[in-house]
């Protein structure tokens, strides 16, 4: 069972590698390593949901179950818009499509068009743990 002073500082070390791994995500676009942007997009995106579901108590094991108790305990009471809970959804499905099936490339468009959205989820996760 986590102390309050725990869960304290595993929420602003999940915060911090979110904040890192976001910054990696356009060095990778410049490099031209989009499938790793897609990676280390959904990872910034991971930490911070993370940390959200730490921040209330919620303990999880997989990625499924963070995906799950995401919707269950923010998306379906309003606390989290359903366009970016979807935008999350989709960046796993992108981040395992681009890291373990064969022949898949993603490209500099789509890699810098969804990199906002993953800013803005990130953002609005900051927001609602200040709150």
């Amino acid at each position: 069972m986590m102390t309050d002073e725990d869960r304290t500082a595993v929420v602003a070390y999940r915060m911090e590698n979110a904040r890192r791994t976001l910054d990696e995500v356009t060095f990778h676009i410049k490099q031209g390593f989009y499938n790793t942007a897609m990676n280390r997009m959904y990872y910034a995106c991971f930490y911070a949901v993370s940390a959200l579901l730490v921040n209330e108590g919620i303990e999880t094991k997989t990625h499924a179950g963070v995906r799950q108790m995401l919707g269950m305990h923010f998306v379906r009471t309003g606390k989290l818009s359903i366009p970016l809970s979807k935008f999350y959804m989709d960046l796993f499905d992108n981040r395992q499509i681009g890291d373990y099936e064969d022949f898949i490339y993603y490209d500099e468009q789509t890699t810098s068009e969804l990199y906002p959205q993953a800013v803005e989820l990130v953002e609005t996760i900051e927001e609602m743990l200040l709150k």
